[in-house]
């Protein structure tokens, strides 16, 4: 698509009288391989491409959407949205979107080695390398192997001048693993994906990822489940990543506060922590998902959510940092070009700390060590701040040792009373991302990432199931 439309689309919704216009193009390929038990099940590339407008006519929204990329289809889809807008205005609450500087930037994330341009036979070679290494193991009863790799292409324009240029690829490798002993089953799915091209896979060593997760897997179905209670616990950066994002991130996301749907809303500038927390949103820490601006071309900076246990700020959009007091963050998201715009996360993480994590371990007489590979997700109630996630296969802890491992482990709690409970936080900074998933809200995804140091709260109730 000429970009030259963009700026021409933009002048035309101002000559048709929007305060404001912003568009959207975007242009994403996905492909994905699967080995199913030895069968390669599925080798699919798509491409969804299309431009998304927005605008604001007496201070009314509107959105609209095209696939058809010449100048009179995107005049018509501007038409579509001023009409949306003056039509819904008696219906709506009156809008403002926050003047700020302008931005004009191109990007492009690093790779070395471009995934469309090896042939496809090396990539099943690699899976079906993974997959045996899987069924090496006894008692694996179903192993199924995936590749996955996105490049996502997204300009951002709009009538304040912004001009953003962005493209994103992100690969990745996983494994989703069934095993049976002696009539007890376990499952574990673990991925590795990374901002870059195949080099990550190529450097990586897949056979022994595959074959870990394997042991792993079988360990478990041979290990007891966890006796219910009150723990002290020491959380991975897995596990810390998942519960930060699940049940702390979304409660700071400022269209969630303002429907009424979150625990911190009228919080800001409270203690809600232990002063060993600080909470981070970045769009750009290594090992996370990249994402160098939002969706309304604001930089997407670290954003300190909570800082030494004090709630700073919500995450915003410009249209929430206006309503709300706030500036904006960079957490205006789509999924498609077709949607309209949510708040949402980018890489959420907790800022480390002094321990050393075998130092966390060795101070801790008795708990339990929870582990986030295999970690099945969980349920969530941002209104409340409660939770119930369940972690993969964990570790007791006992005199300072890890003992014996155990499955089905479940927590329960108040993310608050979980993080005003944090007394130690390790140094080890471990953020991670995914191209098999997302975040999902709204019935959109976003790519983020999430991680932290290990960490130990002293008490969490934990309960106990797994598969039989």
């Amino acid at each position: 698509m000429s970009l030259d439309i963009l700026e021409k689309a933009i002048n035309y919704g101002r000559e048709r009288g929007a305060e404001f216009i912003d568009i959207r193009y975007q242009e994403v390929l996905y492909e994905l391989i699967v080995i199913d038990n030895g069968v390669v099940r599925s080798y699919d590339t798509s491409i969804v491409k299309g431009l998304g407008v927005r605008v604001l006519v007496d201070k009314t929204i509107g959105y609209s959407a095209t696939n058809r990329l010449d100048f009179e289809s995107v005049k018509d889809s501007i038409d579509k949205a001023i009409k949306i807008a003056r039509s819904a205005r008696k219906y709506s609450a009156l809008v403002e979107i926050l003047k700020r500087r302008t931005f004009r930037d191109r990007i492009v994330s690093h790779y070395s080695i471009d995934p469309l341009e090896v042939d496809p036979s090396n990539k099943l070679e690699v899976l079906m390398d993974t997959y045996r290494s899987t069924k090496e193991v006894n008692g694996i009863v179903s192993s199924v192997v995936r590749y996955g790799f996105e490049r996502d292409y997204r300009v951002y324009v709009s009538s304040n001048g912004d001009f953003i240029e962005q493209t994103i690829s992100l690969i990745g490798l996983s494994t989703f693993l069934v095993a049976r002993v002696e009539n007890v089953m376990e499952r574990l799915h673990d991925q590795k994906s990374s901002v870059a091209g195949w080099e990550f896979i190529k450097g990586m060593d897949y056979v022994k990822f595959g074959r870990e997760n394997a042991e792993l897997v079988v360990e478990a179905t041979k290990a007891p489940v966890v006796k219910p209670g009150k723990y002290t616990v020491v959380l991975d950066n897995e596990m810390v990543g998942l519960m930060l994002h699940e049940a702390f991130g979304h409660a700071t996301e400022a269209d969630i506060v303002e429907s009424g749907g979150s625990v911190l809303e009228r919080r800001i500038g409270e203690k809600i922590a232990s002063e060993l927390v600080t909470v981070i949103d970045d769009g750009r820490v290594e090992g996370g998902y990249y994402l160098p601006y939002d969706d309304e071309g604001t930089p997407k900076t670290k954003t300190i959510t909570v800082e030494k246990g004090v709630l700073k700020t919500y995450l915003h959009s410009l249209e929430t940092a206006i309503r709300l007091g706030g500036e904006p963050t960079g957490n205006a998201r789509v999924m498609y070009y077709e949607h309209p715009i949510l708040i949402r996360q980018t890489n959420t993480y907790m800022a480390p700390g002094d321990w050393k994590p075998e130092e966390i371990i060795r101070d801790t007489r008795e708990g339990i060590y929870v582990r986030g590979r295999g970690a099945m997700g969980g349920q969530v109630d941002t209104s409340m701040g409660t939770f119930t996630f369940t972690a993969g296969p964990s570790y007791l802890v006992k005199n300072g040792e890890l003992a014996q491992l155990v499955r089905g482990v479940m927590l329960s709690g108040n993310i608050l009373d979980t993080l005003k409970n944090v007394d130690a936080v390790g140094r080890d900074l471990v953020v991670t991302t995914s191209v098999f998933g997302g975040c999902g809200k709204a019935y959109q995804r976003a790519r983020v990432g999430d991680g932290g140091p290990h960490v130990r709260v002293r008490e969490i109730i934990l309960g106990g199931g797994g598969y039989t």
